[in-house]
């Protein structure tokens, strides 16, 4: 009796259930329609709603029957398809890692794929749709397996962020470097990498289709399984499911249905982590949709909308003629910026500020004798890179350069050679300087310039100026770098403050700032001058290239005055480094501190970044690597450090324009490669303290 008591009452909430998701359903898939059927309106082409109507009626004229069924409606269906298979990939991966913050971009799965085809594209082979998805699923899977190892699946919601986006950093460095290196063979994939879902016909589509079609049958046979990973592993296992091979199935079928949207359409930016994230507020009041089975078909409509919304708004918002060379994974990419820093914000952060490193007290002999090792490593290194180029010099032709007395094709060498390799030294010097005293005031082992957003805030500033003003002065540059690095660092700063600079929060904030100013970029350079990629891309290799002596006197002077304020302050930079409560103690005002320290990091950083492009993870080596070598004390850390970036950064030009000379590789892809596995040693090293 008990039983059948209790049965009408489980039936209509079921009931309910069902019906609230098959309203929710038949609203997703309404919106849809409608976004595709106003996206079929837009064009260059004056082709109208009653034409679209036409010609999918077979009435319209042979014309505007051409756009529409040959351009405009296959680009809606890719669109569709796109976004659907992205919104399933981010719900897949977001249930097997039981993490809000997965998904293809966060996982590196776009940045792996990127990589592959490029090396692909190295051969010159012309390869067919399918066969170019079977790379770009490998490569994808390759880096998302990385990021899982390296963050610990289902042990931390920003561990895993933070180790994916700084993988994405060193693989699409290394992918930038093969397309400055192998221009004819790799023609069109930076458009690519930038997201598109205009077609040419129908192909595409189909070639596709299949694939999309097996992921999310796969995704559905695994749906159960995915469920009972939500009670935890060991109740999971209690019931018999296996968890390691349900946890892989699951990153494998993602990784499918990503490389799909890849192959058609190129990496469209953070629809898998914004499409699951719509669908969640709908899962707390329509229980129907918190099992896998509903969630992952919905998060698919999700996604579908936010591609369709994204084309058809920046088509609204962007002239018709202008829009055509607007990627829409530019747009996607804004979005899911702006949400994941929303997310960071939000998001409670249990790391807090970070414990001081454990580091050996070091004596004054060994930090003199550091010093003066690297003081003649840095000379070394200034006379080989002046000396050594495209033309080998010897340093007569230097001396005599010096005194006026050098012939002309010497004098040209040198005119140009010279403020390359001061851009280089003052850059990397200023950069470590600013990482200092970054990880000084927010005792945070992982914050450096590059990876907080501030460097790509100083580019997207520079490069606004230098794409609508081409024949703007050195000083208006490095005016332009610092307005836009002063916005960005106060949004990121602003944000992370809240909560003490917790240590997560404000890394993560930082890579979404980074996120949203790259796609600026990508979108100022599209729209000023969308046939020069190569320009594009040297400035934001973090190239020294045609550098002048005008160019290189405001980081100069700025530099000067950064290494004078922060020697004479060195011991309240110490104080700021230990804790919160023991400045205060001392009646140190800690919020001015903090902040004057900060507004020069950012100053350094945008003047740096105004001389020598965009060069990442300069800040977040040479400050550890100086502590480890003078110990804690910032009148050692400081020279150490500084000593340590022009070293590294002289370095890593020389051997971008003397390895594979004459063609040349910016300084900050040298030193993303050699930053992001030092970055992700960090986040190993933290997770097991």
């Amino acid at each position: 009796m008990a039983a059948t008591a209790t049965t009408p009452a489980v039936r209509p909430s079921t009931a309910a259930s069902r019906a609230g998701a098959a309203a929710v359903a038949a609203a997703l898939v309404l919106l849809v329609a409608v976004l595709a059927l106003v996206d079929l309106t837009q064009g260059t082409a004056d082709v109208g709603a009653p034409e679209v109507v036409k010609a999918l009626t077979g009435r319209a004229d042979p014309t505007d029957a051409s756009v529409v069924i040959a351009s405009r409606l296959p680009r809606a269906v890719a669109g569709l398809l796109v976004g659907a298979v992205l919104g399933m990939a981010g719900a897949a991966l977001q249930s097997v890692s039981r993490n809000v913050l997965a998904s293809p971009d966060t996982l590196a799965v776009n940045a792996g794929s990127y990589l592959a085809l490029g090396l692909a594209a190295v051969t010159g082979v012309s390869l067919p749709l399918l066969t170019s998805s079977g790379i770009a699923f490998a490569g994808g899977l390759a880096a998302a397996a990385v990021v899982l190892g390296l963050s610990g699946l289902g042990t931390g919601t920003v561990k895993l962020v933070l180790a994916g986006s700084a993988l994405t950093l060193g693989l699409t460095a290394v992918t930038e470097g093969l397309l400055l290196l192998f221009p004819q063979q790799t023609e069109g994939l930076y458009a690519w990498n930038q997201g598109s879902i205009a077609q040419s016909g129908f192909d595409g589509v189909l070639q596709v289709a299949p694939i999309a079609l097996a992921g999310l049958a796969g995704l559905l046979l695994l749906a159960r399984r995915v469920d009972a990973l939500a009670l935890g592993d060991d109740a999971a296992r209690g019931l018999g499911v296996p968890v390691r091979a349900t946890r892989a199935t699951g990153v494998v079928l993602a990784a499918l249905l990503s490389a799909a949207a890849v192959t058609l359409a190129g990496p469209i930016g953070f629809v898998g982590l914004c499409a699951p994230a719509l669908v969640r507020p709908l899962a707390r009041r329509v229980k129907a949709l918190t099992r896998a089975r509903a969630r992952i078909p919905f998060a698919g409509l999700a996604g579908a909308a936010l591609v369709l919304g994204s084309d058809v708004a920046l088509r609204t918002v962007v002239p018709a003629d202008v829009a055509v060379a607007v990627p829409t994974g530019v747009a996607t990419s804004l979005i899911g910026a702006a949400f994941l820093i929303a997310t960071a914000a939000r998001l409670r952060d249990t790391a807090g500020p970070a414990a001081p490193e454990r580091i050996r007290l070091r004596s004054r002999t060994a930090f003199l004798t550091s010093t003066a090792v690297l003081v003649a490593v840095v000379v070394g290194l200034s006379i080989a890179a002046v000396l050594l180029g495209d033309a080998k010099l010897l340093l007569g032709d230097v001396l005599n350069w010096a005194q006026g007395r050098a012939g002309q094709s010497i004098g040209f060498v040198l005119d140009t050679r010279v403020p390359r390799v001061l851009a280089a030294l003052l850059a990397g010097a200023a950069l470590a300087l600013a990482g200092t005293l970054v990880q000084a005031v927010t005792r945070n082992p992982l914050a450096e310039p590059g990876t907080l957003g501030v460097s790509g805030g100083a580019a997207l500033g520079a490069v606004l100026l230098v794409t609508t003003v081409p024949v703007a002065a050195s000083w208006s540059v490095a005016a332009a770098a610092f307005a836009g690095a002063a916005l960005s660092s106060v949004l990121v700063f602003g944000l992370a403050a809240r909560g003490g600079f917790g240590q997560n929060r404000l890394v993560l904030v930082g890579f979404g700032v980074a996120t949203g100013t790259a796609a600026l970029v990508s979108l100022l350079i599209v729209l000023t001058d969308p046939f020069n990629a190569t320009k594009a891309l040297t400035w934001l290799s973090g190239s020294t290239y045609g550098r002048t002596l005008p160019d290189v006197a405001p980081l100069a002077v700025v530099l000067a005055v950064g290494l004078a304020v922060a020697a004479l302050r060195r011991t309240e930079l110490d104080l700021l480094s230990l804790d919160e409560d023991t400045p205060r103690l001392l009646g140190l005002g800690l919020a001015r501190g903090r902040l004057g320290f900060l507004a020069l990091a950012v100053l350094l950083t945008a003047t740096a970044v105004a001389a020598a492009g965009t060069i990442g993870f300069v800040g977040l080596v040479a400050p550890h690597a100086a502590r480890a070598l003078a110990g804690r004390r910032h009148h050692r850390v400081l020279p150490v450090a500084v000593l340590l970036g022009a070293a590294l950064v002289c370095t890593a030009d020389l051997v971008g324009r003397t390895v594979i000379a004459p063609a040349q590789l910016g300084a900050g892809l040298m030193t993303a490669v050699i930053g992001t596995p030092y970055f992700l040693h960090l986040l190993i090293r933290g997770r097991r303290q």
